[in-house]
């Protein structure tokens, strides 16, 4: 079975927007919304990870951030451990770096059914937590 950890950056503007991408045709949960961030390399830390996958995938270097939730998941050939960090100031302008879609979508208007399901109590939380 696989085992993957991954870094995962939760972008929040001042007006409560989340910067959200959308995955690839050909990945793991094909075209379903998602927040930028990728695997956690050997030797790396999460926080590590978050600034480098960031950096890779949506061309902004984190500056303040939290770690927000960390969850664990099971798909029936993975297990993965998510470290969500919410990412309230960075340098540059957020965009879909890889030619992924990408967009703004206010903090209350998340729908867990858009994203993978072990997003789910992670956008209830951002939900709650306005």
């Amino acid at each position: 079975m696989k085992t993957l950890q991954i870094a995962v950056g939760i972008i929040r503007n001042q007006q409560n927007e989340i910067f959200i991408t959308q995955r690839a045709a050909d990945a793991h949960m094909a075209n379903k919304l998602e927040f930028p961030g990728g695997k956690i390399e050997s030797g790396e830390t999460p926080e590590q990870a978050l600034i480098r996958e960031l950096q890779e995938e949506v061309g902004i270097t984190p500056i303040q951030r939290r770690l927000f939730e960390k969850l664990e998941y099971q798909f029936p050939d993975r297990h993965i451990t998510l470290w969500f960090w919410l990412v309230d100031s960075w340098e540059g302008t957020p965009w879909g770096k890889e030619g992924q879609p990408s967009q703004w979508i206010a903090q209350n208007a998340l729908n867990a059914e858009d994203f993978p399901p072990a997003n789910e109590p992670v956008i209830t939380k951002l939900k709650q937590n306005m």
